[in-house]
């Protein structure tokens, strides 16, 4: 849990900075005797993506295996239940978002603005995301992430096929938008995150 109650935990998961909230974790697991040698871990959604970053940044004590069910490893750039490509509406608030998601103040109190990933001003992103291009590595390759993570046993990501709320749905399996456009997706092993 992150913060003292329920009601702390569910209001941190929206505007307490993902970076602390990792932080708080590793220290949480740091702490506990009874994982010293080792646990297994299994996230929600957003939760999914915050593990990652856990046995990315928190080798000691080890994760072992990894579940991620529904999370946004490439980040989002579309609306809940918003049609989608087939509505100019969505494109429109979509393309405001842009604007307001990489302002600082919007970075370090908004956990969703730290995945929104802008395929359409990659630069923006990879210089204004303070969490997830950090964690995939965009600015730089950060050999200790690499290897944390390669140190898993397990890394299993369970997708929604249906999915009303993630766009895009390929993120869930590490996919994403096509750079420069907003309408094809590519899965991981096309990406220049899996070839480099």
């Amino acid at each position: 849990m992150i913060g003292k109650d329920v009601v702390q935990d569910m209001e941190n998961g929206f505007f307490l900075d993902v970076n602390t909230q990792v932080s708080m974790v590793c220290s949480q697991l740091a702490q506990d005797p009874k994982l010293q040698g080792g646990y297994n871990a299994m996230g929600f959604s957003q939760g999914a993506q915050f593990l990652r970053a856990v046995a990315q940044r928190c080798p000691s004590p080890p994760m072992r295996k990894l579940i991620s069910v529904g999370g946004q490893h490439q980040g989002v750039y579309g609306l809940p239940r918003c049609p989608g490509e087939s509505s100019h509406i969505c494109d429109m608030i979509r393309e405001a978002l842009n604007h307001g998601a990489y302002s600082d103040l919007v970075q370090k109190h908004l956990v969703q603005a730290q995945y929104w990933h802008d395929p359409l001003n990659d630069d923006l992103y990879k210089k204004h995301s303070l969490f997830l291009a950090d964690i995939n590595q965009e600015r730089v390759v950060n050999e200790t992430y690499r290897k944390n993570l390669q140190q898993l046993e397990k890394f299993v990501m369970v997708k929604f096929l249906q999915d009303t709320v993630v766009d895009p749905v390929d993120t869930e399996w590490f996919g994403f938008l096509k750079p420069g456009q907003a309408k094809e997706t590519e899965t991981l092993q096309e990406s220049v995150l899996y070839k480099e």
